[in-house]
């Protein structure tokens, strides 16, 4: 049976892309690099509307994540981390690894934080360096009000709004010029179509004013060092050559179809998803779900992860289930990337075979499709 990848990530990359990353190797110190190099900045530029490129490392998000504490913060500082998911919660372990002072704003699993939240944190810590925030949580399938955050952390000159932006670059409209982010980090396997290996990270001006005083420790992810090499086009270390191929085509791919269409795109297979699990009488989890995946409770009926394993076992089709506190709780639909209407018909109609297998009948074969269709009917032109 043919496989089929709808997880939150690494997430499905076209057939052009996977060619253009089996070319012949290149070698990174030529003209011929510098070029592809040169296209994929101003792709990124395009994509993020931005008038300087993020820096791209040969790493995961997390790296990118961890160059973003090393580069912009000193020992010591406090720093402001809105929890809420695994990936938030480690933003707050990896800040305590640096010797910061890290705050938890707490948000429970399933709700986005609120503004009331970050004014009184702010207003509590002004001394507060940095507000960590994850956009779109992919644990959870969260997304939070960054673009009132960011409005926020704009009247505090002296801390740095840092926001996650893994599940939310290539997915929908984030924009941190606009939005008053400092610091962006996002990665290759997700949005942008890409296998895992590629982290990026933008940076404001008032971020690299404070990365001139950092004294934290730092090599490999030396910024200051890559930003110089990536503005002759080069890289600091050794890159990795074949997904920076592939990133200018994956670039290339999402110019093709326009920033525009591609957020209805997601912001269309949300919401058919949305409603599909909700016609087969499945609850959803998150409260202020993102575009990106789609997160829902398993039946208490069912065996932990039985839908994950069965969608494997019956459908080769690979989602997710939960992470940590919501493992064996929860399930989780990826719908970013190199994803479709079909796709998403295809996973709900596998869904509903899987649900009739393990004995779930709280619906009619065919529901989901039905709830569906006329929100994925947009998409056919």
């Amino acid at each position: 049976m043919k496989y089929r990848l709808l997880a939150p990530g690494p997430t499905p990359v076209p057939d052009s892309v996977l060619r253009e990353m089996s070319q012949t190797l290149i070698h990174h110190r030529t003209d011929h690099f510098e070029r592809i190099f040169s296209e994929c900045k101003d792709g990124l530029k395009w994509l993020l509307e931005t008038r300087t490129a993020p820096l791209v490392l040969s790493c995961s998000g997390t790296g990118a994540f961890e160059a973003g504490i090393e580069n912009f913060l000193s020992q010591g500082d406090t720093i402001l981390c809105i929890t809420g998911g695994k990936f938030a919660e480690n933003w707050l372990k990896m800040s305590a690894c640096f010797g910061l002072n890290a705050v938890e704003i707490l948000v429970p699993w399933g709700k986005a934080v609120t503004e009331s939240q970050v004014k009184a944190a702010l207003a509590s810590y002004p001394e507060a360096k940095a507000l960590v925030l994850v956009a779109s949580e992919t644990s959870t399938g969260v997304r939070h009000p960054f673009e009132a955050i960011g409005a926020l952390t704009k009247n505090h000159p002296d801390c740095l709004f840092v926001v996650d932006g893994v599940t939310a670059v290539g997915v929908f409209d984030i924009a941190p010029e606009r939005h008053n982010i400092d610091v962006l980090v996002f990665g290759s396997q997700k949005g942008l179509m890409l296998p895992p290996g590629l982290g990026f990270i933008w940076a404001s001006e008032k971020a690299w004013a404070r990365a001139r005083e950092s004294n934290l420790p730092k090599f490999y992810f030396d910024l200051a060092k890559e930003k110089k090499a990536q503005t002759a086009n080069q890289t600091g270390h050794t890159p990795a050559v074949s997904l920076i191929m592939g990133l200018k085509e994956a670039l290339l791919i999402m110019k093709s179809e326009g920033r525009e269409a591609i957020f209805s795109r997601h912001l269309r297979l949300a919401k058919a998803a949305r409603a599909a699990a909700s016609a087969l009488g499945l609850e959803l989890f998150a409260e202020s779900p993102t575009e990106a995946i789609t997160s829902i409770y398993s039946p208490k009926s069912l065996e932990p992860d039985a839908i994950y394993q069965g969608l494997m076992k019956f459908a080769n089709f690979t989602i997710a289930g939960g992470q940590e506190q919501m493992a064996g709780k929860i399930f989780r639909i990826g719908h970013m990337g190199y994803v479709d209407d079909i796709d998403l018909i295809g996973v709900f109609g596998a869904l509903e075979i899987v649900l009739k297998k393990l004995g779930y009948e709280k619906f009619s074969m065919g529901a989901s499709i039905a709830a569906a269709s006329p929100i994925l009917k947009e998409g056919f032109r």
